[in-house]
């Protein structure tokens, strides 16, 4: 019986003894998965974004430099070198600038994989941070704070996060709406460097009176005061961020190291041989003008010899590279300082010229949006709505801060539509399905009859009114291809019953 009973306990062991055996193996085999560092995703995602390239020219690296290194060197320090000079930077600033291994990490992310991105950033910083930092000033907030405008969206104004928000500062759409910053068919105010730097700006000292504390306010900026609440009762009651930070979110958790390293590499970038890339504007050679008349891009390449993709850089606010009228609240336009006197002398001038250059233009000038309630009709979905009001899907979620594309019966949509458009359409009911499958069949015909398909390509046929914009969105192409195809240059004209290239 002994015998039997130590035999059994004999093949448990060995059992026991192969299964960790195959744990091992299994081990080697397949390695642990970690999550990407959230901050380092953004930073990927918008190193991908073109917009830089419109803006910046790259960096050019000195014959000669502080520390006489060569072009392609990427200095290394040890850990003590970094405590120093951010001790020296924080005996100067509002900000607990601490340093530790997680501040280490994001220094090295910045000042060694990302280099490239960080050139970028010093260019654009020459645009915006002038301007930033007058804002920070008028409302008492340290100018440290600049850089959490590169935490945020690396300077890039045109950048959407994954969660839906846009902007130099990341303005969520039910954030930015709460300080006035307007989300249209045409216009996303989020875009507008200015204007969401003021709303930014109020939004800091709101979270500032709320916590007094900054490094508690930049938590704050990114997972909301209710999560730092949270993480603060949490806690006990402890009130300082590092405290509080195995409590927060953990994008927030990373998020404050990330601001300390921007600070430490952006006032250290001598130190760490990166070269800043050239601006093509910097903020001392723009300025705006207000739009008395809706105007295109199109035209204002046109009339003051400009690239389009100049304006477009400019004016990031814009969706459809149009400036719309509005009587209540006017416009603005960015050029470059050099041809603001032009425009604002030949002003009448060159809205004229556009109503004679385009003879369907008084129309389309005088449009204006307008706001309007939808409710939502038994077995109506979003693409049906988004067709209707002539807008996206993503417009209609924005507006309404819809998270998925799912809408009930009965429910209320916020959505803005043309005034002209509205008003024509006014005695058409809300409910005439068949009339709006019939309009859209119809455009969907006089799309079809402009267009031709040939052996040479595929050819377009300029209507009354069309504007290169026009033209690329019906024909699922692009400005930039169109005017490669047919050659054309900054002083183009679009004859109406004349055939371009278009594929």
């Amino acid at each position: 019986m002994f015998n039997k009973a130590l035999k059994i306990v004999i093949i448990l062991f060995f059992c026991l003894a192969c299964a960790q055996q195959i744990a091992v193996l299994a081990q080697d085999v397949v390695p642990p998965m970690f999550q990407d560092d959230p901050i380092a995703s953004t930073l990927d995602s918008i190193a991908m974004v073109k917009y830089f390239d419109k803006g910046l020219v790259k960096p050019v690296s000195p014959k000669s430099n502080k520390f006489n290194f060569a072009p392609d060197s990427i200095p290394r320090y040890d850990a003590a070198i970094y405590e120093s000079r951010l001790t020296k930077l924080d005996a100067e600033s509002p900000f607990d600038l601490e340093y530790n291994d997680a501040v280490k990490s994001y220094i090295e992310m910045y000042a060694m994989r990302k280099r490239d991105l960080v050139s970028r950033v010093m260019g654009m910083s020459q645009l915006y941070f002038p301007m930033i930092e007058q804002q920070l000033d008028k409302y008492n907030i340290p100018l440290e704070m600049k850089y959490l405008a590169i935490v945020e969206s690396a300077l890039n104004s045109r950048v959407r996060s994954r969660a839906g928000a846009m902007g130099l500062w990341q303005f969520m759409y039910s954030t930015g709406k709460m300080y006035d910053l307007k989300v249209t068919s045409y216009v996303d105010e989020r875009c507008d460097p200015y204007k969401a730097t003021v709303a930014a700006c109020e939004y800091l000292r709101f979270l500032y009176d709320m916590f007094d504390d900054w490094q508690l306010v930049l938590a704050a900026y990114n997972s909301g005061p209710g999560n730092v609440n949270k993480a603060i009762r949490r806690s006990g009651g402890k009130k300082t961020y590092w405290e509080i930070r195995p409590y927060l979110p953990r994008e927030t958790q990373g998020y404050v190291p990330a601001f300390i390293a921007v600070n430490y590499v952006m006032r250290n970038t001598a130190e760490h041989n990166l070269y800043s890339s050239i601006p093509k504007r910097s903020f001392f050679e723009v300025d705006t003008v207000k739009i008395k008349q809706q105007i295109t891009f199109e035209q204002v390449s046109a009339v003051l010899d400009i690239p389009v993709e100049e304006v477009e850089f400019l004016n990031p606010q814009y969706k459809k590279g149009i400036i719309p009228y509005s009587a209540d609240d006017p416009y603005t336009l960015c050029l470059p300082a050099a041809k603001v006197g032009s425009f604002i002398t030949n002003e009448q001038a060159i809205y004229t010229y556009l109503k004679k250059a385009n003879p369907n233009s008084q129309d389309i000038l005088a449009m204006q949006e307008v706001m309007r309630i939808h409710t939502v009709r038994r077995g109506e979905k979003l693409h049906a709505i988004a067709n209707r009001y002539k807008c996206t899907i993503y417009d209609l979620k924005v507006w309404n801060n819809l998270k998925t594309n799912y809408v009930k019966t009965g429910q209320k949509l916020t959505v803005y539509v043309n005034k002209v458009a509205n008003d024509n359409a006014s005695a058409v009911k809300q409910q005439a399905t068949p009339v709006l499958k019939q309009e859209v069949v119809s455009a969907q015909i006089a799309q079809d009859n402009s267009t031709t398909q040939t052996s040479e390509g595929k050819f377009y046929t300029i209507g009354k009114g069309d504007t290169l914009w026009d033209i690329a969105r019906k024909t699922g192409t692009t400005i930039d291809e169109i005017k490669r195809l047919n050659n054309f240059s900054s002083n183009y004209v679009l004859l109406p019953g004349r055939k371009i290239k278009v594929g």
